[in-house]
């Protein structure tokens, strides 16, 4: 797939308006981290839809099409029910959205875990059907021989360690993990583990600071952290939980807005337009040429 982008987009508001710069690649990712630190910090959000594509794009170093879109878009109590159908769907989206950032797909629950054979089936479904970068999966030591199989086939993987989401069931819960020193061990076992198999990069999620230092420090790759520590090589947040469109949020989100409360007000003044047939009005309608 060409790194340049150029679209028409006479047809559709959807379309990002044409603009003479490259999309980022793997490479340019892996370059960002040199000698185990990352002097200018990697930004990552989760999109999901080409016109949200369009908006962060220009600020992003990388767009995330995780599948915690199951809950944010879809309304369903956890990622587990997400399809594959439905990561392609959305990421060949956000890819027709941007013209810039590194697009990653999550492989959603059940798509990668059963063999190596079985996750490049999924992958390579994505990376056809998407024209995205990357794709990003979850596990640790257990991943390690499926990244490695992928990345020795073309497949860029970003791995993700710490709370993994799709494990909620077996983690009891999505509460902060590497509180006991054997879990703080084996959570930097895994960022080892996944970096050596050959992941591009890894999101830290949801782990005690000292976890998250300690990663960030001991693997050549740059490390993204959500609930994690400012140390790490970058940040990513789930776009609508940093824009406030939702009541409750993890403790490590900041929210930079309160879209929500936006959007409630203008849709009561439409109410009220359309009720008080205040709306449309003269320049909203249509009238014979004269």
């Amino acid at each position: 797939m060409s790194t340049t982008f150029t679209l028409d987009t006479a047809t559709s508001r959807a379309n990002p308006t044409p603009a003479p710069m490259k999309r980022l690649t793997v490479p340019a990712v892996q370059r960002r981290k040199v000698d185990g630190r990352t002097a200018d910090p990697l930004v990552m959000l989760t999109a999901y839809t080409a016109r949200q594509a369009q908006l962060l794009d220009p600020h992003c170093d990388m767009l995330l099409v995780g599948d915690s879109l199951g809950q944010v878009i879809y309304g369903l109590p956890s990622t587990l029910a997400v399809t594959l159908d439905m990561m392609i769907a959305h990421g060949a989206a956000v890819v027709r959205g941007s013209y810039h950032s590194l697009v990653i797909v999550d492989m959603p629950f059940g798509s990668y875990e059963a063999s190596p054979s079985k996750a490049f089936a999924s992958a390579s479904r994505i990376m056809a059907e998407t024209g995205a970068a990357a794709v990003k999966l979850e596990g640790g030591v257990a991943m390690a021989e499926t990244i490695a199989f992928l990345s020795q086939r073309g497949i860029p993987v970003m791995a993700h360690v710490g709370l993994t989401p799709q494990a909620v069931n077996a983690l009891g819960g999505y509460g902060a993990r590497g509180k006991s020193r054997e879990e703080h061990e084996k959570i930097v076992s895994d960022a080892k583990a996944v970096a050596d198999a050959g992941a591009f990069a890894m999101v830290i999620e949801g782990v005690m600071e000292e976890i998250a230092v300690a990663v960030t420090d001991g693997v050549p790759v740059p490390v993204i952290g959500i609930g994690a520590s400012a140390h790490c090589d970058g940040q990513v947040l789930v776009t609508e939980d940093m824009l406030g469109m939702f009541e409750r949020v993890p403790r490590f989100v900041k929210r930079f807005e309160n879209i929500a409360e936006i959007i409630g007000r203008t849709a009561e003044r439409y109410a009220a337009d359309v009720r008080s047939r205040s709306f449309p009005t003269e320049e909203q309608v249509y009238r014979p040429k004269k």
